[in-house]
């Protein structure tokens, strides 16, 4: 199904034009407009999904082999020194455009990117009772 408001739907689909470095029946892989580093990719479904939770098991296990199959690509070809694969769901996790998507980016040495988060100090207390909540839910 396809979203006709939906502009990562028209891109996927070829009705926007893009720099396309992959294809095939699932997915269009293209180069990121606003790139956080040279040759930083996004994966997107050519159907609409607007998160992970939607997104069909079949679909959430190709992407991910994709991802890995385009990284390898990345790496290769453009001899990163890293890599970050990036999937937010929710504005609240930084979504902005909701399509489901995974952000392939290639990270150089010096790059001056700071993708990551401020780990938290937790003790082994609450680590348990988080972990009960999950279990017992």
């Amino acid at each position: 199904m396809i979203d006709e408001n939906c502009i990562f739907c028209k891109i996927a689909n070829g009705e926007i034009p893009s720099k396309t470095i992959y294809e095939d029946e699932d997915f269009r892989v293209i180069l990121d407009l606003g790139p956080a580093t040279k040759g930083h990719a996004l994966i997107l479904p050519k159907d609409h999904y607007n998160d992970v939770y939607e997104l069909p098991e079949d679909l959430t296990g190709k992407a991910f082999i994709l991802a890995k199959k385009i990284s390898l690509l990345l790496k290769k070809k453009l001899n990163c020194d890293g890599l970050n694969l990036i999937q937010n769901n929710g504005r609240t996790a930084g979504q902005t455009v909701f399509h489901f998507h995974i952000h392939v980016i290639p990270r150089y040495h010096d790059d001056h990117q700071h993708i990551g988060w401020n780990p938290q100090e937790i003790s082994q207390e609450e680590l348990e009772e988080i972990q009960k909540e999950i279990f017992e839910s």
